[in-house]
């Protein structure tokens, strides 16, 4: 994907996190059962993936041996995915989007930090820097005031 790609796409994929978030609300209210919307939507996303495989270039040419390359904490993304998603499911409408929205996605800034600052789960070191940490500290305050009601 070209660079200049790269900031809408995330854009976008944070718009529609927010979308995911009312949409999984409104289908476990239909269903009253946070389990089986999670995997509604989990069946969703499988379908997804599929239709646009063709156009990523699957293949399944040497992965077994990919697979078996990639460490154990790689493979526990399905199961913190499905956290998230029961927590979109049950929280999010009692919430609103806006502090469920605020809350999760300052959660996700400090984590990235720390996780960047000390080169975890894969990611390239960038340190700490008084930037990210005002940034940061910004965020907690955004969710403080996006709260109040």
């Amino acid at each position: 994907m070209s660079a200049w790609l790269l900031w809408p796409f995330a854009f976008l994929a944070g718009v529609l996190n927010t979308v995911q978030s009312g949409t999984n609300t409104t289908l476990n209210k239909a269903l009253e059962q946070p389990v089986l919307a999670g995997m509604a939507v989990y069946g969703g996303g499988i379908l997804g993936l599929l239709l646009m495989s063709p156009f990523l270039g699957l293949s399944f040419a040497g992965l077994g041996g990919k697979a078996a390359q990639a460490p154990w904490w790689a493979w526990t993304g399905g199961v913190i995915g499905a956290v998230y998603v029961l927590a979109t499911l049950t929280l999010a409408g009692r919430m609103g989007a806006g502090p469920f929205t605020a809350v999760t996605l300052t959660a996700a800034v400090l984590a990235s930090l720390a996780m960047d600052h000390f080169g975890l789960v894969g990611f390239e070191v960038h340190p700490a820097n008084l930037w990210r940490v005002a940034g940061a500290v910004l965020m907690i305050g955004g969710v403080v005031l996006i709260a109040r009601n």
